[in-house]
């Protein structure tokens, strides 16, 4: 896939590249289902920049990239409102697959990646999650997934309390981000006069869900603050979802990793991830999943840098395959990932 970042002019330090040579790949090269995707991303852009009133000059980074772009320079509408456009914008397309550690990898410590990792997806929507709102009603039920009632979500435009939470969550360590909701939560609670006794001390899910429960039976402070209590709803189940603590796990390997690489062969290093490597029957939830397994190998692989050829290394890898293709063949449902690529 393609990323975009719109930055100031770069023409002196970074000349546009020219167009796809006899050499590169095309539009025509690729497949019909992804020459489809480009020419809706190209479409979707070019009506970004039209909003914009902008006069883009394209920069590309990688194969996939260079074809967008291409595409993007040659695509009539685009050709025409650059024409008429007064803004001048720079615009670099660079492939997501030149920087496999970065898409892979658990960056650091934010409660807003992990809201959007772990939680389900809104249906029909790329960028939002479902948060279950039955905490917020009388419905008494064990079904997490539960369906009759309406799920919540992170955009709240209109709310300008929980704007500025989920900036907190976007930009606060998670520690304070989740201080940040308790506080928004209790001074939502004084001003509809609800019964809240302030705590201090660490921010615990229970604490977060036992102000939650003060609004359920006043249908006044839920109207009024129903944004804000959608967003805390979504940090209390995340929290309390299971693969948070695996996320955990995931940063803590890669920062050891990065750590030590310098001074351990990748053998080392293939030979500490092979005991990890468990079938379905031995696994506890605590343990990586055969997914798990394949997103950290391409971490490793890909921030390890030059990797030294040998028997050493062949005999490593040839271990981690043998035990990871037993644990993909042992599972009793593959995951839809699993059958893809299966």
């Amino acid at each position: 896939s393609a990323e975009l970042c719109l930055l100031p002019a770069l023409t002196a330090l970074l000349p546009p590249l020219p167009g796809p040579g006899p050499a590169e790949v095309g539009l025509g090269a690729l497949p019909a289902e992804l020459r489809a995707a480009v020419r809706a991303l190209v479409g979707d852009l070019d009506s970004l920049f039209t909003a914009l009133g902008l006069r883009e000059e394209s920069f590309a980074v990688g194969a996939l990239s260079r074809v967008v772009a291409a595409e993007l320079a040659g695509y009539a509408p685009a050709r025409n409102r650059r024409r008429t456009a007064t803004n001048k914008a720079s615009v670099i397309f660079v492939d997501r697959t030149l920087d496999l550690a970065g898409a892979v990898g658990h960056h650091g410590d934010n409660l807003a990646e992990k809201i959007l990792s772990v939680l389900p997806k809104l249906p029909g929507h790329k960028t939002d999650v479902m948060v279950n709102m039955v905490e917020l009603t009388a419905l008494k039920t064990a079904d997490e997934t539960c369906s009759i009632i309406a799920p919540g979500c992170l955009a709240q435009p209109n709310d300008p309390a929980a704007k500025a939470l989920w900036e907190s969550f976007m930009n606060l360590k998670q520690k304070e981000a989740v201080m940040e909701a308790r506080r928004h939560l209790v001074e939502a609670a004084s001003r509809e006069n609800l019964p809240i006794k302030m705590s201090m001390g660490r921010v615990t899910p229970e604490q977060l869900s036992s102000y939650i429960q003060l609004f359920r039976n006043n249908l006044k402070a839920l109207e009024n603050h129903c944004g804000l209590l959608q967003l805390v709803l979504a940090t209390v189940q995340t929290l309390k979802h299971p693969q948070t603590s695996k996320w955990d796990n995931f940063l803590a390997f890669e920062r050891l990793l990065l750590q030590t690489i310098g001074e351990s062969e990748m053998p080392s290093v293939l030979n500490q991830l092979l005991p990890m490597i468990k079938s379905y029957n031995e696994r506890t939830k605590d343990d990586y999943a055969c997914e798990d397994f394949l997103v950290l190998l391409i971490y490793i692989y890909s921030v390890v840098g030059e990797i030294k050829c040998g028997k050493e290394l062949d005999t490593a890898e040839e271990e981690v395959k043998n035990a990871l293709v037993k644990a993909i063949c042992d599972e009793p449902e593959p995951s839809p990932l699993l059958q893809k690529i299966t």
